[in-house]
């Protein structure tokens, strides 16, 4: 098995990487605060789904793929969402860094074990439990925004604007209950939520 193996140091390291970069914020978030939200919502959707609208994903399988679905920020750092969709050339090159982080993040595991990480790592971009991952991150980027304009920071309000049309555009029935039923309750304080 040879020598030490650093990859949960460095999956440990999620709580270093800052989001929102480039935006003032009242509340900083980092990667390991975010790929918790993002896992509850994403098996959230996943339930949804299979509850309402017929849907047989794995809501366990969904859950992990959210967990690491930003692992390879860990070597790469988060890229502000202007500066990564600036262009196709831009998105296409962060892609292959990001690919490159992810077998460099493999290698950090005894060998018995990648397979196992490999699809966590490298997901298959086409299955259903990734577009309910990826559906996940945008609804928590939406939570953030509101979060943020109900402290008073109008810093996040073309975010939230944006964010909350690219949900929309979607056309995910499960994405629509998940927002008409739980997204509300980020506006409010915690006394009107008691």
């Amino acid at each position: 098995m040879g020598g030490p193996k650093h990859f949960f140091a460095y999956m440990a390291r999620m709580k270093h990487i800052r989001r929102w970069g480039l935006m003032r914020n009242t509340q900083q978030e980092n990667d390991a605060e975010h790929a918790a939200q993002v896992a509850m919502i994403a098996h959230a959707l996943a339930v949804l789904r299979n509850t309402r609208f017929g849907g047989q994903v794995n809501a366990g399988w969904v859950t992990q793929l959210a967990l690491y679905h930003d692992a390879a920020e860990v070597l790469t750092g988060d890229l502000a969402t202007p500066v990564k969709y600036f262009n196709p050339e831009i998105k296409a090159a962060y892609r292959g860094i990001e690919a490159a982080a992810a077998q460099r993040l493999l290698a950090m595991l005894p060998g018995d074990m990648r397979a196992a990480y490999a699809p966590l790592l490298q997901p298959d971009t086409a299955e259903t439990a990734w577009r309910l991952v990826k559906a996940a991150d945008r609804i928590a980027a939406y939570l953030k925004c509101v979060e943020e304009l109900s402290a008073g920071n109008r810093e996040f309000a073309q975010a939230a604007e944006s964010t909350l049309a690219s949900i929309r555009a979607l056309g995910l029935s499960e994405v629509d209950a998940f927002m008409a039923q739980f997204a509300p309750s980020f506006a409010l304080s915690l006394d009107q939520l008691n």
